[in-house]
């Protein structure tokens, strides 16, 4: 994709904010980033303390990305309906779920099973979230800010792993379950309402027809054929993978077990070691958000998932809870230099066309988070947290340099 250089851009338009729709866009996912944060912290801590198993944690985690298998047909959805017009409904499916969870614990009839069929069926619709709302920022931004405008998207979401944590512990420590629940479904509701605000342009060769399920599969296709074709697109797509199978478990599903297990910390303290991790992400989004990615987004990309799974590597070793903070502070600043970089990087070499359907794919890498929770439950109850993530820290680190080996003339040019 090409454009006019934004430095030479009158200071108002070199800002993603110059857009309509992203002044809208971009409060609607901060608000619904923040309550998927609250949710995935208060219903962790409910799921860990309730069954007192870390079986049943990472089943718990699991199950929030069982959507993941489906997300490409959810990029099959917006490129055929429009994206704007498929998050909003999903936006519509999570508000309706947190009031059901929200009346059941205000009425005193919350239970573990409730939770694990909540966290089910929203797992269907949740995974998908990040990449139908980065195909819309694609298809509204125009060129030369579309690397701002992820890096700033990447800030919301990571100021509100900070805000979600630590809202999310307060409340339910004052208020309890069933209140903290209500303040999620009001964040939904907003999200909801903002996301409506937004406009999409119109597609370049007129409206589709209604899909068939023949035509829905032949889309799908052409979308697994034109990732085949670019190397580089593989080469993001299998990190993104890797990353959620060894990386995220480490830094964000497991942490309650951490907390408490490792480091003898309560709910407080969670919310401090996910703010720790989330803080060294939204500083390496703000620098990106300033600088931008530079020409060669991949290389980037790969450096940064060495460093992030090298201080991963080092986070596994240590038993102090100050120490643990700081290194889950640089993980989450390599972590943004990593994740960034590879989305603007699957925008810029996909042709529009199937903008929806490659966001769809990098989704789809997401079903790595709950194999490995799930192999990350036994290897702990076996092994122990520290042998387990050594394993996991040491593999990510291989199997990254095979990735940069493997396709190291794609994606070093």
């Amino acid at each position: 994709m090409s454009g006019p250089d934004p430095e030479t851009m009158p200071a108002a338009a070199r800002s993603p904010f110059s857009q309509r729709s992203f002044r809208f866009q971009w409060p609607a996912d901060l608000a619904v980033s923040w309550a998927f944060e609250m949710e995935t912290l208060v219903l962790g801590w409910y799921v860990l303390t309730e069954t007192g198993s870390v079986l049943w944690l990472t089943a718990f985690g699991a199950l929030q990305f069982t959507g993941t298998l489906v997300s490409p047909l959810f990029g099959v959805a917006g490129d055929r309906l429009g994206h704007r017009t498929v998050l909003a409904a999903m936006r519509a499916a999570y508000l309706l779920l947190a009031a059901c969870l929200a009346a059941l614990a205000l009425t005193g009839r919350l239970h573990p099973a409730a939770v694990f069929v909540i966290a089910a069926l929203a797992g269907l619709v949740r995974p998908s979230d990040i990449g139908v709302r980065n195909a819309l920022i694609g298809a509204t931004m125009p060129p030369a800010l579309l690397a701002r405008a992820m890096g700033v998207a990447r800030v919301s979401m990571d100021s509100a792993r900070i805000v979600g944590a630590l809202a999310g512990a307060g409340l339910v420590t004052l208020l309890g379950l069933g209140p903290a629940y209500l303040a999620v479904a009001g964040l939904y509701l907003a999200s909801l309402l903002l996301t409506l605000g937004t406009r999409e342009p119109p597609r370049m060769d007129g409206p589709r027809l209604p899909a068939s399920l023949l035509s829905t599969w032949r889309e799908l296709g052409e979308g697994f054929a034109h990732a085949r074709a670019t190397p580089a697109l593989l080469a993001a797509l299998w990190l993104a993978f890797l990353a959620n199978f060894a990386a995220y478990p480490l830094s964000g599903g497991l942490l309650p077990h951490v907390a408490r297990d490792v480091y003898g910390l309560d709910r407080t303290g969670l919310g401090t070691l996910v703010a720790c991790f989330a803080g060294g992400a939204l500083l390496g989004s703000l620098l990106l958000s300033l600088r931008g990615v530079g020409e060669r987004p991949a290389r980037v990309m790969l450096l940064a998932a060495g460093a992030w799974f090298g201080l991963l590597l080092a986070f596994a070793r240590v038993e102090t809870a100050p120490a643990g903070m700081a290194l889950l502070l640089l993980a989450g600043f390599a972590q943004s230099l990593c994740m960034v970089p590879m989305s603007v990087l699957i925008l810029r070499i996909t042709a529009a066309a199937f903008r929806g359907r490659m966001m769809g794919l990098r989704i789809l890498a997401i079903y790595g988070m709950p194999v490995g929770l799930l192999l990350a439950g036994p290897g702990i109850a076996r092994l122990g947290f520290a042998a387990t993530a050594t394993l996991y820290a040491g593999f990510g680190l291989l199997a990254t340099a095979a990735i940069a080996w493997r396709w190291r003339h794609a994606i070093w040019r």
